[in-house]
């Protein structure tokens, strides 16, 4: 736990940089509960519980990154403090010490270790509910027990209802150890009602799918990094020596990452959502696979090699550290993710003057102002008809074509933000298209900033019309 929280804290502030994920968080977590509860309604209701969390210590704490990013952190240790004594229950001290180990050090896992977002408290959640399956197929339990599995899949499945999936990973790990028909019982009652109380949030996001438009179809190279992982796991899981009358690791391990990667893709042939992190608690299931070889090198050792042996997983860490430490340092620069709202407010300070207009295209680059307000004091926002927070969206509401038209006609000098030319994509939607022909027309660009992944440019009125 202690590993993986230094890695966490290692570089969190990301170059104080904040990108356009985190952004949504970020206006989220500051706005009132009831305006909160106002967005949610027309956006992101998926992500409503985590966001009514990021309020609360945004409330406490402050807005930063660092308030930002904590919880992930956090979350992150509690998962691999869950997959050390899960390997130590199944494998052994070794392969729990090593799976815990190897799971801060997994690249997806570093890349959602200092994200805000809700992806790492997912894992968290789905570690503390495959930590009590394993306690069922160690000894008998109580109802409470069942309870807290329960309770641990309704709120995980409210933080993220993909996170459903490792249910049937979860039914695979107790067929496979063939489960006494009570236990069975027991736990489809409980993943019943976990599930029974994700049921409304499932329903009332369908209304809300439009915002996974953007997610391309499923293809064949999109499933490579699937099939890798697969291969190590089962890798992992041949070299896995179970203890006489106890569960082993491998049918732990294997479905924990087996079945979401399976089920994802599924899902995603008949509507597109295929993105690593709905499964990142699947990792979990290949570092515990990770650590049970190890633990199984370290066993096999052990007899002809007793001083050797201790130095097995030392020596491992040892290569795999600097191996992935370009990986490391890469997810901890800003260049790892799109873009960075923070940076381009600093470009914003520096070539606005009082009374200009801004202009953001598209809409939703308008989470820069959102972010950093103050950076935008002194400007007009001259085709907004609804802020965000009146609208109930992370965009608000603009003016139609013609008036934008009309409003920048009567401007002398205009900021436009928008994204960099590698990430930009051509004006959408006939107020977008609006922007860009009257910029192009009757103003000349002066002045050009493009800095992680945003660009402001300052246009003036032309002198004469062409």
């Amino acid at each position: 736990m202690l590993w993986t929280c230094a890695f966490g804290l290692w570089g969190l502030s990301r170059q104080d940089s904040v990108w356009r994920d985190e952004a949504a968080t970020w206006q989220a977590a500051q706005r009132s509960t009831a305006e909160l509860w106002h967005m949610l309604a027309n956006v992101d209701v998926v992500h409503g519980l985590y966001y009514l969390l990021m309020h609360v210590l945004f409330t406490c704490f402050g807005a930063g990154t660092t308030t930002l990013r904590l919880p992930s952190v956090l979350a992150t240790a509690v998962a691999a403090a869950c997959v050390a004594v899960i390997g130590r229950r199944l494998a052994g001290r070794w392969a729990g010490l090593a799976g815990g180990m190897a799971f801060g050090l997994l690249p997806a896992v570093q890349f959602h270790l200092q994200e805000g977002r809700q992806y790492a408290l997912v894992t968290a959640g789905a570690a503390i509910s495959t930590l009590l399956l394993t306690t069922v197929l160690q000894r008998p339990v109580r109802a409470r027990h069942w309870a807290a599995y329960g309770t641990a899949v309704l709120l995980t499945g409210l933080l993220n209802w993909l996170s459903l999936m490792i249910l049937g990973a979860h039914l695979a790990t107790l067929l496979w150890n063939r489960a006494e028909r009570a236990v069975l019982a027991r736990w489809a009652v409980a993943a019943a009602c976990g599930t029974a109380g994700v049921l409304p949030l499932i329903v009332f996001s369908q209304s809300q799918s439009g915002q996974v438009a953007w997610i391309p179809p499923l293809s064949w190279h999109m499933l490579i990094g699937p099939a890798v992982l697969l291969a190590i796991g089962g890798t992992g899981a041949l070299l896995d020596r179970p203890r006489a009358g106890r569960s082993s690791a491998t049918a732990v391990g294997l479905p924990l990452l087996a079945v979401p990667q399976l089920g994802l893709i599924t899902v995603s042939l008949v509507q597109p959502i295929f993105l690593d992190r709905y499964i990142l608690y699947s990792m979990m299931g290949l570092a515990l696979l990770i650590g049970t070889a190890v633990g199984t090198a370290v066993q096999a050792a052990g007899p002809r090699f007793p001083m050797a042996s201790r130095w097995i997983l030392p020596v491992t860490l040892a290569v795999a550290v600097p191996a992935l430490l370009p990986q490391s340092l890469a997810k901890r620069s800003p260049a790892s993710r799109v873009d960075d709202v923070l940076a381009i407010a600093s470009d914003v300070r520096h070539l606005k003057r009082p009374g200009n207009a801004v202009l953001f295209l598209p809409s939703l680059r308008r989470d820069t102002k959102s972010v950093t307000p103050d950076a935008f004091a002194g400007l007009r926002d001259i085709t907004l008809a609804e802020s965000p927070e009146e609208a109930g969206t992370l965009k608000g509401v603009e003016t139609e074509p013609d008036r934008i038209r009309a409003a920048l006609l009567t401007e002398q000098r205009v900021l436009l933000v928008t994204d960099a030319s590698p990430v930009a994509r051509p004006a959408r939607g006939a107020r977008d298209r609006m922007k860009t022909a009257v910029l192009n027309e009757y103003f000349i660009p002066v002045a050009d900033k493009q800095t992680r992944g945003r660009r402001v440019i300052v246009y003036e009125r032309r002198s004469t019309r062409r």
